[in-house]
């Protein structure tokens, strides 16, 4: 993979340098073309070049009646430009000169001025250039010399084959060595660019084996992507510990149930042994407070199935809603006065309150019972017996459920954690024994009713549920 990444990268970069070496042999044509057209060449100034100043200088040669001279501009750009003229006729013999050196000829054949101007130098320091002028159909040739050491001036000849061979194996070893510095440059910026994506593989796959002390310090292009990953890693760390949290709790849950199913499946196996062992003669009164005693425990475990079915049910939204629409004022004084019914709290302060006497809601009213029992019993169970349990709903918008009471209170921490499955408060007291599925229950079947539930609480004033259930 990061060798595939590297190469993808090298071979884009390659293809840009070879485009641009195209290119350049392109331009390097075209220049050898403007060369040929051009007079003169092309990285010389037409108007400064010592050619040009000759072809130009036929404008500064005053020819009257056979008499020659030039104009003081031009003795001016001689001086000016370290130069002489000499002035031939048609025989090519001198008939006038300025500023020409010792030893120079005043008398030209044709032979002689192709020798002059091709190849004989006056000196070591100075180039002749020649060109003319025609008046009045005559023709007069001149030579002009630059004392200059630096201009240079080569005839060439040349097989067009050759410069075409050259250029073909020119092409190819141009090509060739650009082609292995684009190589190495792109590998090194290859490697640069991919060296990020790397450490980010690396990084995924240790998140993928569970290694989740993952921080890179987000900088470059990849800024973004580092800490999309740090942050990946620091969720996935949290979700592992609070996995382990869960897993702890699920553990502490199972261990508090078998005790609590234990407990009664005990009872009731030590009367049913008792009642059918021959040895044991017991009374009718005796028989039936043993009976009761089992009814008691079966139903106890009933109710623990009965929750851990309708926990599971309501997890996976497997349960269907049967809705009816009724009056919840109703509903809750029904729960409130059941609970007191009960033995065990008819000692309790249960309070029950509604700002109308009607409040119709499209619900379950089997599961709404549920829950509402399930939170009053909370409230009772986790305080002491001198509790004040306020239960009441109020009309609006959205129907207002509220069951406060003023007992011990919930920690912080705890109360983060009431409504997950398997989470059993410190508070519970001796009339606590079941699933531990009851908060649980209650928060889904309120939100099977698209409905919101939430708890506010203070150590030693006590705590209120709020719910809130669409008409």
């Amino acid at each position: 993979m990061k060798w595939r990444l590297t190469g993808r990268f090298l071979v884009a970069i390659v293809l840009i340098v070879i485009l641009v070496v195209i290119i350049n042999i392109l331009l390097l044509v075209g220049l050898v073309i403007a060369q040929s057209v051009l007079e003169g060449p092309i990285f010389l100034s037409k108007e400064t070049s010592a050619e040009a100043i000759t072809r130009r200088f036929q404008d500064q040669v005053m020819i009257s009646n056979h008499q020659v001279a030039i104009t003081n501009k031009g003795k001016e750009e001689l001086v000016h430009n370290k130069a002489w003229i000499q002035i031939l006729d048609e025989d090519g013999k001198q008939i006038y000169g300025y500023r020409v050196p010792e030893g120079v000829k005043e008398k030209y054949t044709p032979l002689d001025i192709i020798q002059m101007y091709k190849y004989k130098e006056i000196n070591g320091v100075t180039t002749v250039f020649i060109s003319g002028k025609k008046v009045e159909n005559k023709y007069y040739s001149y030579f002009m010399g630059f004392e200059n050491r630096f201009f240079q001036r080569q005839v060439l000849s040349y097989d067009m084959r050759d410069i075409v061979r050259l250029l073909k194996v020119g092409s190819i070893l141009v090509i060739c060595i650009d082609g292995l510095i684009a190589l190495f440059i792109g590998y090194l910026f290859s490697k640069r660019l991919t060296q990020p994506l790397n450490s980010l593989i690396d990084g995924i796959k240790r998140l993928a084996n569970k290694e989740y002390h993952i921080n890179y310090d987000p900088k470059g292009i990849y800024k973004d992507v580092f800490n999309n990953v740090n942050y990946l890693s620091y969720e996935l760390k949290a979700n592992e510990n609070e996995r382990k949290k869960l897993d702890m709790m699920k553990d502490e849950w199972i261990g508090n149930i078998s005790h609590d199913i234990k407990t009664p499946l005990a009872s009731i196996q030590g009367y049913a042994e008792m009642m059918k062992d021959a040895e044991y003669h017991f009374s009718l009164e005796e028989m039936r407070e043993y009976a009761e005693i089992i009814e008691r425990k079966s139903l106890y475990l009933k109710e623990v199935i009965e929750d851990l079915n309708l926990s599971a049910r309501l997890k996976n939204k497997e349960l269907t809603l049967n809705k009816k629409n009724i009056n919840i004022v109703t509903l809750l004084r029904n729960v409130v006065i059941d609970t007191l019914n009960d033995a065990k709290y008819s000692n309790r302060n249960i309070e029950f309150q509604f700002s109308d006497e009607i409040i119709k809601l499209d619900i379950d009213e089997i599961l709404i019972r549920r829950a509402i029992s399930n939170l009053i019993y909370n409230s009772i169970v986790h305080n002491d017996d001198d509790v004040r349990i306020k239960v009441s709903v109020e009309k609006g918008q959205r129907t207002h459920i509220r069951i406060a009471d003023n007992g011990k209170g919930i920690k912080h921490e705890e109360l983060q954690r009431i409504f997950d499955r398997y989470y059993r408060g410190t508070n519970t007291g001796e009339l606590h024994k079941g699933s531990g599925l009851g908060m649980a229950i209650a928060h889904d079947i309120i939100q099977a009713h698209d409905g919101e539930i939430k708890v506010n609480s203070l150590i030693g004033q006590g705590t209120t549920i709020d719910i809130h259930l669409p008409k």
